[in-house]
């Protein structure tokens, strides 16, 4: 599979598994698992045929390491907009977090903090690299910093997904660093 029809198939499974299961007609389960053989036949009814060891390759490949799979079964790791619990445990977070974003989302990070908008959970990233990389997706990557350690000593409860991104409900803009 080359590194186009990687890439291409990545982004149809992120938004059927993480926004629009009933689109090719999907039901994921409590916990956003689905069926790997249901998923396939999916994707074929729709065009984009796909076989086991192809999906493994998407999967294994991902540079953020979007999807799990755990035996016959697969699921996006976070990023859903359509009711999912992906029974993450509470975690104690490192003491400062990244996120990634664009100028113009800034004023209203300021007022507001950082709020999860369509998502069920503000993501953030443990390192400042992924937080460039997330945020060069809608222009010129700006990063700020998340003091962790202080909201969770506050009560703020977090969680990590599979692939390492910090999930929490909001971050308030007094535990927000701002580039000068």
């Amino acid at each position: 599979m080359d590194d186009r029809r990687t890439v291409k198939v990545s982004k149809y499974l992120s938004r059927h598994l993480r926004h629009q299961p009933e689109r090719i007609g999907l039901v994921l389960d409590e916990q956003g698992w689905v069926a790997v053989d249901d998923l396939l036949r999916a994707l074929a009814r729709h065009g984009v045929p796909l076989t086991r060891t192809e999906l493994e390759h998407v999967v294994a490949t991902n540079d953020k390491r979007r999807f799990a799979l755990d035996g016959d079964r697969i699921r996006a790791s976070q990023g859903h907009t359509v009711a999912v619990d992906l029974g993450l445990p509470p975690a104690v977070p490192p003491s400062l977090l990244h996120h990634g974003t664009v100028a113009a989302a800034l004023e209203a990070i300021r007022a507001e903090g950082l709020r999860p908008m369509n998502r069920h959970h503000v993501h953030l990233s443990p390192d400042r690299e992924t937080a460039v990389r997330v945020g060069s997706r809608r222009g010129r990557p700006v990063v700020l910093t998340v003091d962790a350690g202080a909201m969770h000593r506050d009560g703020h409860v977090f969680h990590v997904s599979a692939n390492g991104v910090w999930l929490t409900a909001h971050v308030p803009p007094r535990h927000l660093g701002f580039p000068a």
